[in-house]
């Protein structure tokens, strides 16, 4: 079966992606499907990885360190940018067309001979059935190590019922709070269910109250307990402005000595991720060698982290294009320190959409003062956006802006007005607006 034709056959299940729903979240039916599969995800040990922001950042570092002791490591994480493949894939790269083809021919051919047989009381889903496929590709391609990113939340994701080697908890702040609740406790006790009976659970610097949730929870489940801020001692970082790069310090008794790298992974962020990703490998791991994990988060880059693209395919005269996909107050943040860091003494431009349900209002006001234009427009026709809210919200922060119905009109507007003033562009407010720009370049 061609991959082509399994992404057909697949979106025509509900995606809440695409379609945002509540009370659609349960396990039992990730259950009853991977029970008719002989339940692949047992098949390969994992690590599991959630979290409010950088989880696929932490996902793509342990994979990288781990491919290093020539390791054979899957990745199933999301979303993807410019190739569905993005999402399951080998370390930095793709499996073969076989493996995805026949893991592909597998899933569809049992599904549709059990589908009448499955629950009635809500529809399989493209979440859901995708995370099968995941965990059979996993297996057909016979991987020494699987990491697993949590879609959204935690307890109930379709991600949930792998035994991990080790989970990872990412920061927690407030987002999809419709779906997880209205206040950082309650998110992160959506997070904490993946903390499984005796698995050990690495968590990153947390609030106080945010702290309470997990060890709690880890008590319950008899899970050993960490916390990053704890287990490293130091974490520093200095950017080499020139060569578009930083250079990272690390200091932990988990290591025999410091670690130091560089990395195109900019921001004070991706040290920290750095530093999850390389704790969760030597917790379980602990001779994993130091010089393989600089080696590892030296290597790691992935698209819409703050990527930095040179005179990109039509617009070769662009001075620099930073795309971003940060969708929260925070993560725009500290976007915008990076952006500062290495472009503040540049024009720069703005091209920002985000989905509906973002706070666009206090995202706004961290771009006051600081482009020269503000191009405004919809994350691409996959997420809603609120188009009267986010204008409001730009006008509110007594910023300029030019809104663009067409999300297309208004990306090519924006590379070309960037291009003719010799301006570094930001996109930034959310991936689905990075993979229309990134699909546009070339």
């Amino acid at each position: 079966m061609m991959l082509q034709d399994f992404l057909n056959w697949v979106d025509s299940f509900l995606n809440f992606e695409k379609l945002p729903q509540k009370n659609i979240f349960w396990l039992d039916m990730m259950q009853l499907l991977c029970n008719e599969f002989e339940n692949p995800q047992n098949d390969v040990p994992c690590f599991h990885v959630a979290g409010s922001k950088g989880k696929g950042s932490v996902c793509a570092m342990i994979a990288s360190i781990l491919s290093e002791d020539e390791k054979k490591i899957g990745v199933y994480a999301s979303p993807h940018i410019s190739d569905f493949r993005e999402r399951i894939r080998l370390n930095d790269s793709f499996f073969s067309d076989e493996v995805y083809q026949s893991a592909a021919q597998i899933l569809k051919e049992k599904f549709e001979k059990i589908k009448d047989t499955l629950p009635k009381e809500r529809a399989v889903t493209w979440f859901e059935l995708v995370t099968v496929y995941a965990f059979l590709v996993m297996k057909k391609a016979g991987v020494d190590v699987a990491v697993y990113e949590v879609g959204l939340g935690g307890r109930l994701d379709a991600t949930n019922i792998v035994n991990p080697l080790i989970s990872v908890i990412n920061t927690i702040e407030l987002e999809h709070t419709e779906f997880l609740g209205d206040t950082v406790e309650k998110i992160a006790a959506e997070k904490a269910g993946i903390i499984k009976e005796g698995v050990p659970v690495l968590c990153a610097a947390q609030t106080e109250n945010v702290k309470k949730v997990f060890i709690e929870k880890a008590k319950e489940r008899n899970s050993k307990i960490y916390f990053a801020d704890e287990l490293i001692e130091k974490t520093d970082f200095s950017y080499d402005i020139e060569k578009k790069m930083m250079n990272v310090f690390i200091n932990s008794n988990l290591f025999s000595r410091p670690l130091k790298f560089s990395t195109h992974m900019l921001g004070e962020y991706q040290a920290k991720n750095a530093a999850l990703a390389a704790a969760a490998v030597k917790l379980v791991y602990p001779d994993f060698d130091e010089g393989k994990i600089e080696e590892g988060l030296s290597k790691v880059s992935l698209p819409a982290r703050f990527e930095i693209v040179h005179n990109p395919g039509r617009y070769p005269k662009l001075s620099d294009l930073v795309i971003d996909g940060a969708h929260t107050v925070k993560s725009v943040s500290l976007t915008m320190d990076t952006l500062l860091k290495f472009y503040g003494d540049k024009k720069l431009h703005l091209l920002f959409a985000c989905a509906a349900d973002k706070d666009v209002g206090h995202i706004a006001e961290l771009f006051k003062n600081k482009f020269e234009s503000v191009t405004l427009t919809k994350p691409g026709l996959t997420k809603s956006c609120n188009k009267d809210k986010m204008c409001s919200a730009f006008s509110t922060a007594g910023i300029d802006a030019k809104f663009y119905e067409d999300y297309k009109t208004g990306i090519e507007t924006a590379l070309k007005n960037a291009e003719d003033k010799k301006a570094v562009l930001l996109v930034t407010g959310s991936f689905y607006l990075a993979s229309e720009v990134t699909a546009l370049l070339y």
